[in-house]
């Protein structure tokens, strides 16, 4: 970066020196044509007060070449050749304009572009006319004379400017460099006030990346913990099988335990993979029209037997209640919030789903009479493998992640919940979904 703030620096100085150089000349030379006619004008205004007409012997001016002519642009008198030879000049456009406005003037450029010769025509009294005439140079050979110059200070300039663009870029990007460095460090302001609103962005993305990383840092050793158990159960029960150790009973009582823990270690990984896809998932998702109390009277139809059970009842109540959103993930969301209902309820409990529409909303509850969540821990539930009764988890069976999986979805269709719940008082969870 810093090669290319140099560079960058350095070119912009030398057009910067060019442009300059040659904006320079273009003026130069324009003052320098304007003074030449000055003094033309000057040299005929004295020499016609002088008097100057046909029969004048000799008028010399240093540097100057005088003409007279008559009327019809006869040449009566020239200061360099002799007026016999000269043809007519009434066509040359400063005779011309002298004999229409009374004075006239004009460049004739040299066809070597080395030199250019100025004429100054004033019409006398008497209506001859007066013409003064100068070679002087042209703005190439004025820059090509001083090209030698130029160049050298062309060059002392440009070395000045990489040295100072070298310390410049480097001044530039200190503060950047520091900001690097003390990315983690916070209350600095920058040195720069235009860079707040990205450094800003830049601190807030570094914390995301940062607590992402720690995030799945986390879930990386509880996979590798949850995992490890149902897996050690496997092993341990399939060994005493292997060997002899178990009695036929035991082998029985071993075989239900494997496939407890194979049960559980499938709807773990089922769970862990599912949870990966809606982290991963970047694509829009596919929405449709959807009657939520069909699939909450789905839902509580499938999980009936299952709640049977574990002896809690469970209803639908409500009315049709329609939202735009992805059929699949909200067949997993009452799943889940109905799963866990049943599960953390208490022997004789009842789980209500609740469907109906509120100004045009879509609105979902579902309640139950079971254990409740303490006030210190409804912030964290839906962390992955966050448990409040860890004991009662793994006995009946939960992984974890469900509330984990019903955020996300929640999320992806842009709704709110609300929880309500009181130890011993039983959960409440109210999803309120958008209009679209």
């Amino acid at each position: 970066m810093k090669k290319k703030i140099n560079r960058m620096l350095v070119v912009i100085a030398f057009l910067a020196i060019l442009f300059t150089t040659f904006l320079i000349t273009i003026v130069y030379h324009g003052l320098y044509e304007k003074q030449v006619f000055e003094d033309l004008r000057n040299i005929t205004g004295i020499l016609k007060s002088k008097g100057i007409s046909e029969g004048t012997d000799c008028v010399t001016v240093d540097g100057v070449r005088v003409t007279l002519l008559d009327e019809q642009g006869a040449v009566l008198y020239d200061s360099e050749a002799d007026s016999n030879t000269m043809g007519n000049h009434s066509q040359r456009p400063e005779i011309v304009q002298a004999l229409r406005k009374g004075e006239g003037q004009t460049v004739r450029r040299s066809e070597t572009l080395a030199t250019n010769t100025y004429y100054y025509a004033l019409m006398l009294e008497n209506g001859q006319v007066l013409r003064a005439g100068r070679e002087a140079s042209s703005v190439l050979s004025i820059f090509v004379s001083a090209l030698p110059g130029l160049l050298l200070v062309l060059a002392v300039l440009i070395v000045m400017c990489m040295v100072i663009a070298h310390f410049q870029a480097i001044k530039l990007i200190a503060p950047i460099e520091q900001l690097a460095e003390e990315l983690d460090e916070t209350g600095k302001s920058p040195a720069y006030t235009e860079m707040e609103p990205y450094i800003d962005t830049i601190k807030r993305q570094h914390e995301e990346i940062i607590q992402n990383a720690r995030m799945r840092q986390e879930f990386t050793a509880n996979v590798t913990h949850e995992l490890k158990t149902p897996l050690t159960s496997i092993s341990g029960y399939a060994e005493l099988i292997e060997t002899g150790m178990a009695s036929e009973e035991d082998v029985t009582r071993f075989a239900h335990g494997i496939r407890t823990s194979a049960n559980r270690l499938l709807t773990l990984i089922n769970d862990i993979i599912r949870l990966s896809e809606l982290d991963s998932t970047e694509e829009k998702m596919e929405v449709e029209s959807v009657n939520l109390y069909n699939l909450a009277r789905t839902c509580v139809d499938m999980l009936t037997m299952n709640a049977e059970k574990h002896q809690v009842t469970i209803s639908l109540e409500g009315s049709e209640a329609w939202v735009q959103g992805n059929k699949q993930m909200l067949e997993e969301l009452l799943f889940n919030l109905c799963d866990n209902a049943i599960r953390y309820n208490n022997i004789g409990g009842t789980v209500l789903v609740y469907v109906n529409t509120t100004q045009e909303r879509a609105l979902l509850k579902v309640k139950d009479t079971g254990i409740g969540i303490p006030k210190e821990h409804q912030e964290r539930i839906f962390e992955r493998f966050y448990r409040v009764d860890k004991s009662r988890s793994k006995s009946t069976g939960g992984t974890g992640l469900g509330l984990a999986i019903v955020k996300h979805i929640i999320s992806k269709h842009d709704a709110e919940m609300v929880l309500h719940s009181e130890p011993g008082q039983g959960t409440e969870y109210i999803i309120t979904f958008k209009n679209r």
